[in-house]
């Protein structure tokens, strides 16, 4: 059985969570290696509707192991809480497992988050003011709060001081906040890891033995390539890794442990918050295909800017990645057009054509789209599920991305429901116990 990273091709919110979720069934181990509550998958399984921000979509299997990985960092209110809104859905959650060495966000951190954006004004960078920065900056400053602390109140309480210490005058503003109480915080945090206690463990050991055995083995991402901090669209980035490569790093496995990398990417695109996004459609058009596709935010439910597919940020996605496949999801959101526009260059301000991502960010900022018009279709797809089903012109689209991106396009999604998809190439065996 491979071991398969699944991870986001464009800016976020292409729909992940679904493809995990048809994958996990017949995984042993689903583990979530990077980003915080600052993501949401949305699973839809039939009249039931599941929204996750830090489980792992495989959680609704009972015989898969699901596991938040070391790179995650985690907001222990928000995990408990997920926790139990899990099991009054009647969701066995005992088979989640949460790594030791995952970072915490503490109250401290959410209130420099939401300073940090307010400060920056009509500058800011759009995040979820989740405390998801902060948390990544005191990790780097080896300031970090850890899961295992949750278990040492000495031990949790001393890093607590260390870690508030250089951080006194900018939280001045919130010295009166009894969430910033030294006892009251460590208190609180005991509790959380007094509930957390018998999810926690060597997740990494966990995940080895699974490889080991040859058992299927999902890594699941959040965010996406373009809002990566180190290959993403910087400043306008999230702080974490989302590229294939850090599933090793943040679930403590080896470069020749993953197998396969599936990118996920809508059949057209959207980003939330700020920051450049060359075929952004500000017109009807744009907020046809945010209602049509229920463009708005799983965890924040801001509505999410929407445009054309551009396929010179997918194929850097496809490279940098190293993906061995695509799925292509929300294809039933453009039916009923005559016609489809596809990005396949950028034009500079001095006139010069680009076929590739550029680096610099001042001529991503300019960048204006060179289209290539295809023909659309009329026919509701939604209820197709074989190739053949397929109108000639949708899967004459696809073959249009295979090509412009060189990437085998392994399943699409018609629709949100779990079965509304259809199965391109031989991957599909995958599913297969």
């Amino acid at each position: 059985m491979p071991s398969i990273v699944i991870v986001g091709a464009q800016w976020g919110d292409e729909g992940k969570g679904k493809v995990v979720d048809l994958l996990a069934e017949n995984a042993r181990v689903v583990a979530r290696f990077q980003g915080g509550n600052n993501a949401g998958h949305t699973i839809v399984r039939g009249e039931e509707t599941f929204k996750f921000h830090l489980i792992p979509s495989g959680i609704l299997y009972p015989g898969t192991t699901c596991v938040i990985g070391n790179g995650v960092v985690i907001d222990p209110s928000v995990l408990t809480a997920e926790i139990d809104g899990l099991r009054d859905r009647g969701v066995d959650v005992s088979n989640l497992r949460v790594s030791a060495n995952a970072h915490l966000i503490m109250p401290y951190h959410l209130m420099l988050d939401r300073a940090h954006e307010a400060k920056l004004g009509k500058l800011e960078i759009g995040t979820t003011k989740r405390g998801i920065g902060p948390c990544y900056s005191d990790k780097a400053a080896r300031l970090g709060i850890r899961v295992q602390d949750l278990l040492d109140e000495k031990i949790l309480k001393q890093k607590i001081m260390a870690a508030m210490e250089p951080k006194r005058l900018m939280l001045r503003p919130f010295e009166r906040d009894p969430a910033l109480d030294l006892h009251a915080m460590t208190e609180q945090y005991m509790l959380h890891g007094n509930r957390l206690e018998q999810h926690i463990a060597d997740t990494a050991s966990l995940l080895h033995r699974a490889l080991d055995d040859g058992e299927l083995v999902i890594f699941e991402g959040a965010q996406a390539a373009l809002l990566d901090i180190d290959h993403g669209t910087y400043p306008f980035v999230t702080s974490s890794n989302p590229v294939a490569g850090a599933a090793c790093v943040g679930a403590g496995v080896g470069p020749r442990d993953i197998t396969e990398v599936w990118g996920v990417a809508k059949a057209y695109a959207t980003r939330v918050g700020a920051g450049p996004f060359p075929t952004e459609l500000d017109d009807d058009l744009g907020e046809d295909l945010r209602q049509r596709g229920g463009e708005f935010g799983t965890t924040t439910g801001r509505p999410r800017r929407t445009g054309w597919l551009d396929l010179v940020s997918l194929r850097y996605a496809a490279r940098i990645n190293g993906m061995t496949a695509l799925a292509i999801t929300k294809l039933d959101v453009l039916g009923g057009r005559d016609t489809i526009r596809v990005c396949t260059s950028y034009r500079t301000d001095d006139g010069a054509e680009l076929d590739t991502f550029p680096y610099h960010q001042t001529v991503l900022h300019h960048a204006t789209p060179i289209y290539t018009d295809l023909p659309g279709w009329q026919e509701d797809i939604t209820g197709c599920r074989a190739v053949e089903d397929l109108p000639a012109n949708a899967l004459a689209y696809l073959r249009f991305i295979e090509e412009h991106v060189g990437v085998p396009i392994a399943l699409i999604g018609v629709g949100p429901a779990r079965d509304q998809i259809v199965w391109l190439g031989e991957r599909s065996p995958l599913l297969a116990a």
